[in-house]
Parts: structure tokens; sequence; C-alpha cells
């Protein structure tokens, strides 16, 4: 009876470590699909590819960079008539600690200035900007990206996206 169970226990031991590869090369495209599903059907066709490629999102399964993760999650394209958008959404990643650093902040004032919209009370009139401040990322095909929809660790790599696109506006 021992042995018996002991067999069973090193079969099962076995079939799992088989298993494996193939559980987790269908685990990025289960990502991919529950990810567009819960963005309204967005598909990564309508990002923008970017060519920076930053390290914080090289641990998603060879997505490599800040693009590919865009691609990914179907992030909308982010252009210069969305730039006051980008800066909303950056003043979202920065409040809500999913980006520190002087970076985005210098990236953000320099777009509301480019846009024009420096000012309280401009920045309060713009539509785009305060859909930004509430984690709405705006393309510049009209699509748009809810935030507020990922997971923590996934809006640090949307986060990050934005800033090095909206950087690229500058």
């Amino acid at each position: 009876m021992h042995k018996a169970l002991h067999t069973v226990l090193l079969a099962s031991a076995v079939s799992v470590c088989l298993a494996t590869p193939a559980w987790s090369s269908g685990l990025m495209d289960s990502i991919k699909s529950q990810a567009t599903e819960g963005l309204g059907g967005i598909t990564a066709s309508q990002s923008t590819s970017g060519s920076s490629a930053m390290g914080s999102a090289s641990g998603l399964g060879g997505l490599g960079g800040t693009s590919g993760l865009g691609a990914a999650l179907g992030l909308p394209s982010i252009g210069g008539d969305t730039a006051g958008n980008a800066a909303g959404v950056l003043q979202y990643c920065i409040q809500n600690k999913y980006l520190g650093g002087t970076d985005a902040a210098s990236v953000k004032d320099k777009l509301l200035s480019k846009v024009g919209i420096g000012g309280k009370q401009e920045q309060q009139q713009d539509s785009g900007y305060q859909q930004g401040l509430a984690g709405m990322l705006s393309g510049s095909g009209g699509s748009s990206f809810d935030l507020g929809k990922l997971k923590s660790d996934l809006k640090d790599k949307a986060c990050s996206y934005v800033l090095d696109n909206a950087s690229s506006l500058l």
C-alpha cells in the first residue's frame, strides 16, 4: 500500500512538471483575452508601437517594453490631439503612486504648458484633462481605455506606457 501511494505521488509530480510549460504559454493568451474583454473589445491594432523599452514591463512574458504592453492591453495611441488627456492620466498615475519621481511631473507640466491648460481654471474646463484625472486614457483615433479596470501591477505598466509615449509629444 505504501509503495502504491509513493508511485501515485511520483506520477502526479511528473505530470505537473510536464504540464507547467503548456499552462504558462496559455497564461499570456488568457491575460490578453481577459484584458481585451474587460476593455470592451479594444484591440491591439488600435494601440501605438513606440520605440521605448522600459525594463519595468519586461516581466510580462516577453512583451518587451511598454509599447509591447500597450499592444497587449489594447492601450490607445497617444497623439498631439490627446496631449491634455495624457497629462491628466499622468497626474492620475502620480496621485495614485503608480509613477513617481520628477520625470512624470515634469512631462505632465510640459504637456499642460504645450496645450495651454497650465492654470487651474483651464484644467477644470478641459474635458480631456478631467477624463485623464479619472484614469480614462483617450486615444488619437477616438478609442479610450479605463485604467481603473486594471489590477495594480498592470496600472504601473500602463502608466509607464503613457509616460513614455507622452514624452515623445514634447
